[in-house]
């Protein structure tokens, strides 16, 4: 009889604890992937074969080491915001016709987008979609689909570079080939401006959500201090 009563008395225990881990589990959201927010661009100087004049511009050298915000350092874009958008491949032709045909108008938004969207997850606590809600979704849908017309087509360049430690797409998605084309296409636009459409459209964006109280708190801290991390 006793080792029945301690044997249910153990299998209650297991029970209880489990119960417990599992409500703690449920109620458990855990922060957004910080490798989400690792740098922009990934280039191995070592590995790169070519480039278009034979140097880099000073830009492209900042940016591939630092970042867009390193290059808003240098003395000619310190008011500026800048962008970079990046496509890869073996087929030249078909990269340079992408770099001269992008459009400040057309093509810059997917970049300011993007900009965005890793603001407000490196902003956030939780998932972005647990801290703002369905605000989350409806500001970087708006920045998608936003106008941008100060912003100017500034540079473009190339390197021609080889896979190398993993650090890009392995060659066979580039084709046969180990060496394929980095294409950059370098936009900026002023500061002020960038800040007065963004300040717009997240007054607009709160106006059309009806987040929780913890939401709304998270959302007007955000607000309050977008453009420093941005």
């Amino acid at each position: 009889m006793k080792k029945l009563f301690f044997t249910a008395i153990a299998i209650l225990y297991v029970i209880i604890v489990f119960s417990c881990a599992s409500r703690n589990r449920s109620g458990y959201i855990p922060v957004p992937d910080r490798d989400y927010l690792e740098p922009e661009v990934y280039i191995d100087i070592g590995n790169i074969t070519e480039t278009r004049d034979g140097y880099f511009p000073g830009w492209l050298f900042t940016y591939i080491y630092g970042g867009s915000k390193e290059v808003e350092k240098i003395y000619s874009y310190n008011n500026k915001y800048t962008f970079v958008g990046i496509s890869e491949g073996v087929n030249f032709n078909a990269l340079n016709r992408w770099a001269e045909n992008f459009s400040a108008e057309l093509d810059f938004a997917i970049l300011v987008a993007s900009r965005i969207e890793r603001r407000l997850i490196s902003a956030a606590s939780l998932y972005p979609d647990d801290e703002y809600g369905v605000f989350f979704e409806k500001m970087v849908k708006s920045a998608y689909s936003a106008k941008y017309p100060g912003a100017v087509k500034e540079d473009t360049y190339w390197v021609k570079t080889k896979t190398g430690n993993g650090e890009h797409a392995s060659s066979e998605e580039h084709g046969s080939s180990s060496d394929f084309y980095v294409f950059f296409v370098l936009v900026s636009i002023d500061r002020r401006e960038m800040q007065s459409i963004i300040s717009n459209m997240i007054s607009e964006t709160v106006s059309a959500v009806t987040p929780t109280n913890a939401q709304r708190n998270a959302i007007n801290r955000l607000r309050q201090n977008f453009f420093e991390g941005f």
